[in-house]
């Protein structure tokens, strides 16, 4: 029999803080508590010894492409080859350890994960070994050996799984670097925080795969010479949509230095004029109009450069940036 009683709850700013005030103790204290509660003299005890240790000391984790790339940066929440959080693994330390690789040991009751270890999953579901059984069903230590009865030829966990950044997994490798470390690889810090098993968390950006993220540790942001291609009509329909607005700009910027016409503000002028409706036109005329236009723009079947060299409906071409030396005859 079903429920249909509805609860409506209220509160007023005092009890609001004091949510606010309970997500802060769980960010700082994480694990630290055991499950029970620290009292009010035990928390600020807590952050008095913690906090400094905690922001000077910061562990920053991630698992690394082959091409140095940051493909995860791993969280609080980031599950691990044993199946606890990394929060739930050692991540204070009052000295940080000479040796390396710097072992995570799982904290966890009765885990014998000794470091932390970062498995990528295959959309929701775990990825599977070449013994054909999935990550959870391998030992959580050692070489990661499977744990189905019956397999006897699985000498370690090894998946064929390929990256969003194209390379295997087994190409990839955790690593677990102090701040002068990491800025020696040219990626970035972030802030100082005083929360629990941050990791590799730098800013909302490090939510994202590694081949999305536009940041140093990720493929890094676009050259400017990609960004100021000129939109053609193989372009998205929302550059086209938006080419009035964006040349606009550009002229708004530029009014006391044209050239003439040939500057190259004056680069998609074609697509400019073309994309105005025309006196006595009506929709199916226009849109008429516009795909014979760019169907002659595109290369024919039996082109001989119809290879990798042209560009599909809707993509720019991927350009290195290079100093401009004036325009292009």
């Amino acid at each position: 029999m079903s429920d249909d009683r509805q609860y409506h709850l209220k509160f007023d700013a005092s009890k609001g803080q004091a949510v606010d005030d309970y997500l802060e103790y769980r960010r700082i204290v994480g694990e630290d508590d055991g499950g029970k509660l620290l009292t009010p003299e035990e928390y600020e005890e807590y952050k008095k010894k913690v906090l400094p240790m905690r922001m000077k000391n910061r562990l920053y984790t991630c698992f690394v492409a082959p091409s140095g790339m940051d493909c995860k940066l791993v969280g609080p929440e980031t599950p691990c080859f044993c199946k606890h959080r990394y929060k739930q693994h050692k991540t204070d330390f009052e000295e940080i350890p000479s040796e390396r690789p710097i072992k995570l040991p799982c904290r966890a009751a009765k885990c014998k994960c000794v470091t932390y270890h970062y498995v990528p999953l295959n959309g929701s579901q775990p990825i599977r070994c070449h013994c054909k059984h999935t990550a959870d069903e391998h030992a959580e230590n050692g070489k990661f050996v499977c744990k189905k009865a019956g397999c006897t030829k699985c000498t370690g966990f090894k998946s064929s799984f390929t990256c969003g950044c194209g390379a295997p997994v087994s190409q990839h490798s955790m690593i677990v670097e102090t701040a002068e470390e990491r800025e020696a690889r040219g990626h970035p810090l972030g802030e100082a925080t005083p929360y629990a098993a941050m990791g590799g968390i730098t800013g909302f950006s490090s939510l994202a795969e590694g081949y999305q993220r536009l940041d140093p540790s990720g493929k890094g942001a676009p050259s400017i010479g990609f960004m100021e291609q000129s939109v053609t009509s193989s372009d998205n329909p929302f550059l086209r949509s938006n080419v009035h607005a964006i040349r606009k700009h550009q002229m708004d910027k530029k009014q006391s230095g044209l050239s003439g016409p040939d500057d190259e503000i004056f680069d998609d002028i074609g697509e400019r004029v073309s994309s105005r409706r025309r006196e006595g036109e009506d929709d199916m005329a226009y849109f008429e109009r516009r795909y014979q236009e760019r169907s002659r723009n595109q290369p024919s079947a039996t082109s001989v450069d119809t290879d990798m060299d042209r560009l599909k409906i809707g993509s720019r071409q991927a350009i290195e940036e290079k100093p401009r030396s004036g325009r292009k005859k």
